[in-house]
């Protein structure tokens, strides 16, 4: 903890300057988001680089909750009943430089530093915090999150103002026009983009609205892959295709080298529209994966024909279960695909009051590989801004979101599998489902401090588990 603040007062003094030029010279800046000013711009609508920083802490309480059974006949990934704390510390430098005419190049250094509850075991889709990475750890670990290179081309009709901000280099656009990304990023980072939802650092902290639960999109174990993403702009329609390569093993660091056999693949068209003269987005996305991963029904398979092949006995990747009755993934994996698509909408109501909704739907019939235990999956809320109340720089927000599995992977889970979340070793089950309320209160210039609550029904989707309750506080800093 200690050398996370080192890093982000660090951060702090190389920004600074940039950040006192843009309040000095734009007096709206103290009810914006924070501009690092690049002095080498032309313009103050095009930058040549500029530089933000971010250092955010998020601590969470989970109180004990009443299980009639955990990590039953020695499997390993129940959610523990009694009382637990959680917490996580990231910082993060957002470079990004224009090497060309129309292009951009982005380095993005990192650390963080977690305890997750219970090991990162015994929720599906409602994980507490996003900010939780499947490889961390106590010690602070360093490691460059994005290197990505953008290309724009531009095609004429009106001209867009792109702002500054962390990874976009204010600029002019062309409404038409087509970018191209490739390099190391994250998928969301491009796809299923929310105005109210999905930053865990200043919005939701549940991963049920950080994105779709059920989008399990090609990923290493921190969130990150390599691929290639074309956009299309076409005024108030975009179309954007992308292709990522995908872990060796599920939820695992190492990426795959053959983005030819394994890879994901996502399509998303976008609509901007009004209603009554309120703005609005609506985003359909569809995504496929072709992977080394097991289907249930073919571990299911392979345990009934001969129970020898169960959790226990498998020498390849597996998750550790000690559940010598239970069928197992590894017996299973070969090259499988997965398909989902969802629909991302969200709405302006008033200045101030926006509220969205996401639904996802995958085909169930495989492991998770990169995301959570989810097959499909809702999720909707309200975000509000405090103008209302003289605090135009605060904001609550309140969310609900459910969860489902398929038949034949509740089938698994009551054998007594596991997969890389969850499998409480049977299951009584029920729809996950996820309560969340927050206010973010900004104490001075560009920090913040929320208070969370959260409340989990059917932790695991086993109804004879839960409720969960969860309170959170998040400590914010924009640099």
């Amino acid at each position: 903890m200690k050398l996370a603040c080192l890093i982000a007062l660090a951060m702090f003094d190389h920004l600074a300057f940039a950040q006192e030029q843009v309040a000095e010279n734009d007096p709206s800046s103290a009810s914006q988001a924070p501009v690092a000013a690049a002095p080498e711009a032309d313009t103050d609508k095009e930058e040549r680089w500029n530089a933000y920083g971010q250092f955010t802490t998020i601590v969470q309480k989970k109180d004990a909750f009443h299980a009639a059974y955990t990590n039953f006949d020695g499997s390993t990934n129940s959610l523990l009943p009694g009382k637990e704390i959680s917490h996580t510390t990231s910082a993060t430098e957002f470079l990004g430089l224009r090497v060309w005419q129309g292009g951009e190049f982005y380095l993005v250094p990192e650390m963080i530093s977690e305890i997750p509850l219970s090991d990162l075991h015994g929720l599906g889709g409602s994980v507490n915090n996003g900010e939780l990475e499947k490889a961390g750890s106590n010690a602070p670990t360093f490691y460059r999150s994005r290197s990505f290179l953008r290309q724009t081309w531009g095609y004429g009709s009106d001209s867009v103002q792109e702002e500054s901000g962390p990874m976009q280099l204010a600029q002019s656009v062309d409404s038409r026009r087509f970018v191209l990304t490739f390099g190391n990023l994250a998928i969301i980072d491009i796809f299923d983009k929310n105005s109210y939802t999905g930053d865990v650092r200043q919005q939701f902290l549940n991963i049920d609205f950080m994105t779709y639960a059920a989008y399990d999109f090609a990923a290493d174990a921190r969130g990150y892959s390599w691929g290639l993403v074309g956009e299309y702009y076409y005024d108030e329609w975009a179309v954007r295709y992308g292709r990522f390569i995908v872990p060796r093993d599920p939820n695992q660091l190492p990426l795959n080298d053959s983005p030819l056999k394994y890879y994901g693949d996502q399509l998303e068209v976008e609509h901007d529209h009004k209603i009554f003269d309120k703005p609005g987005k609506a985003r359909l996305l569809v995504y496929k994966n072709v992977e080394r991963m097991g289907r249930w029904d073919d571990a299911i398979n392979a345990f009934v024909a001969n129970p020898a092949e169960n959790a226990t006995t498998c020498t390849g990747f597996n998750y550790g279960s000690n559940n010598a009755d239970a069928p197992d993934l590894c017996w299973a994996r070969r090259r499988n695909s997965k398909v989902g698509y969802g629909l991302n909408v969200e709405q302006s109501i008033t200045p101030d009051v926006g509220v969205f909704f996401r639904g996802m739907k995958a085909d169930g019939k495989t492991e998770v590989y990169a995301f959570t235990s989810t097959d499909s999956s809702v999720a909707f809320g309200v975000s509000v801004k405090g103008n209302g109340w003289a605090r135009e720089r605060d904001s609550f927000g309140i969310g609900v979101a459910q969860n489902w599995l398929s038949a034949i992977h509740v089938e698994y889970l009551n054998m007594g599998g596991i997969d890389g979340f969850i499998g409480d070793g049977r299951i009584n089950y029920k729809p996950e489902q996820a309560f969340e309320a927050y206010y973010n209160i900004n104490l001075i210039r560009n920090s913040w401090l929320t208070f969370d609550y959260q409340h989990v029904n059917n932790p695991g989707y086993n109804a004879d588990r839960g409720p969960v309750d969860i309170f959170g506080v998040r400590l914010h800093l924009e640099f």
